[in-house]
Parts: C-alpha cells; structure tokens; sequence
C-alpha cells in the first residue's frame, strides 16, 4: 500500500523511480479507507534527504500512510529553501490539538550538547509530553533516542571521545516480541553519533527492554514497556551514501574523523561502500507500524483511550 504525500513533495520522483508506492493527496482523496496518520519531526539539517529515506521505509509497507511533516521552529534552514518549509511544514500549533497513530522524531547533529543547552530543547520536550498523550507509537531515531530517554526516564548518554560511525552487527535479545518478528539472529545497521547509552542502566530500568544490542556499538532496540515509545540508536533509514558523504563533509571540515567501521570494502574509503541494512531497516520500520501502530490504534483517533491493549509479554 502506498504512503500519501503531499501533492509535488520533492520526495515523489526519487521514491517513485524506486518503485516505491506513493501517492499524492489529490489521488488520496478518492480513495474511502482509513490510512495511518504518521507525524514526522524532522530535526535534521538536510530536510528533503531525511524526508526520502523516511518515507521510502513508510511506503514499504502494506499500509496506506498519511504523513504531516513537523518543524521545530520557523528559523531559515540552512540546507533546505524557506519555499519548501513553508509549502510542506506545519508548526506544532498546527497540530496541537490533532491525533496521530504514530510519530516519528528523527536524529540532529547536537551529539556534543548537553540537551538543557539545546536552543530549542523545550520544545522537545513539548512535543515528547504531548506525544505520550495524542500518539499511539513514538519512533525515536539516534540523538532523538538519547533525547526521549533522558527526557521521559532520567537516563543520560554518555560522550565519546570519538565519533561512533559505522555499520555493526547485531543481535536479538529478546526473541518473541512482534517488533522482531522476521529478524535474522545477527543483523546489521548504522550509526552515526558522539554519545551512547549505559546498557546495563537500560537493562535494569523497570520501565524499558533492550530487544537488540551490538558488542561494538552497545544498545540498538529500546522498547518501553507500554510499548508507546520506541528507541533506535542507530540509523535503520540510511540510504547506501550516507555515512560516506558524512565522512567527506567532517573530513572537509577539518575534523579527522575515522574511517566508517565495516562500510567500506576492505575499510578503503577510497573504495565502494556495501549496503548491509536495507533490509531490516526496511522490517523494522514494516513491524513497528503494523504491531505497535495499526494493531493497537484506534478507528477514531479523536478517542485515545479506545487503544487496544498488549498482553503481557
């Protein structure tokens, strides 16, 4: 099934090419089904790249999905023209009062900042408090995860002194939860951050489950034990050029950035780069909107409390 998006979204072309199922507004409004409607906070400089690599996982699955973009404040960006923000942007107060099925909160580049130094920290924290509240699911990804954690359960991250970049093996710890349901035992996916969370502080909070980790790379799957919250450490909708075009751009900066870890053939960076991710980046993604969204939503989202409860697991 599709995911609708706004009539012209630059994203249209490239998902389409792809052969991933989009369709416009106007195409949408014909069609009498109830679709999921999914919030994207986009916290990330390059807007237009976030917004494809999210919504080709979104329309990677059988549900139709309707999706508002969200902007954290109406400030110039620097990396996506005001003409664009402002045709396919809403600000919070736009959607204050509505309900969603599911939120997605991406990554930012503030890895070093402590989240109270944030200039617009307390809007996240607004809009995390509003979301346990009008949203069935929330979606975490990377700086987002750290945050919501921090935010909702008092645990705080951990600085590196370098920069944890790379592709990493992963494991199960869990084997029974929905959100893994067609996980390979090892699977691989991408992070790219400067802080990481205590595991075993995760392990023992009372409120949260650790459904996949890395030796390397340390906790990856989070999972309240609500299930409202979900935290991704790493980065599941990298597209194949991402983290090389992070590597050049530090590089370019002056930076000294290591070498992604296991993204290189051979380590080389001066050779291609392997995909490893797509697919369960692509499953997880599949999962969390069927088992964790649409099973549990309600018909009428303008009644929350009608959610249909998990049983214990």
């Amino acid at each position: 099934m599709p995911v609708k998006i706004p009539d012209h979204l630059p994203a249209a072309g490239i998902l389409e090419s792809e052969n991933i199922f989009v369709m416009s507004e106007t195409r949408a409004a014909n069609q009498d089904i109830r679709p999921m409607k999914v919030l994207i906070l986009n916290l990330m400089p390059n807007k237009i790249e976030t917004e494809t690599q999210l919504l080709r996982l979104l329309g990677n699955t059988p549900l139709q999905v309707d999706v508002d973009l969200l902007r954290i404040h109406d400030k110039e960006s620097k990396h996506t023209s005001i003409d664009h923000m402002n045709t396919f942007y809403r600000d919070f107060e736009d959607v204050r009062h509505k309900n969603y099925d599911g939120l997605i909160i991406t990554g930012a580049p503030l890895g070093q900042i402590d989240f109270e130094d944030v200039t617009y920290w307390d809007h996240i924290r607004e809009i995390i408090d509003w979301s346990q509240q009008h949203v069935t699911s929330v979606l975490f990804l990377c700086w987002a995860a750290h945050a919501g954690l921090y935010h909702l359960y008092g645990l705080n991250r951990k600085i590196l002194q370098q920069k944890r970049s790379g592709v990493f093996v992963h494991r199960r710890t869990c084997q029974h939860f929905p959100l893994l349901r067609g996980f390979d035992d090892e699977f691989f996916a991408p992070h790219s951050r400067f802080a990481e969370m205590d595991i075993e502080e995760l392990k023992r909070h009372p409120e949260l489950q650790v459904l996949a980790e890395s030796e390397e790379a340390g906790a990856y799957l989070v999972l309240s034990r609500n299930n409202r919250n979900l935290f991704v450490m790493g980065h599941p909708e990298y597209q194949k050029s991402t983290l090389n075009d992070e590597y050049h751009r530090d590089l370019a900066q002056g930076l000294n950035p290591n070498v992604p870890q296991n993204y290189y053939r051979n380590d080389d960076p001066k050779a291609d780069a392997i995909a490893r991710w797509h697919s369960h980046g692509s499953l997880l993604v599949s999962n969390w909107l069927n088992y964790y969204v649409y099973q549990l939503t309600p018909y009428d989202l303008s009644d929350m409390t009608a959610m249909t409860p998990w049983e214990s697991q």
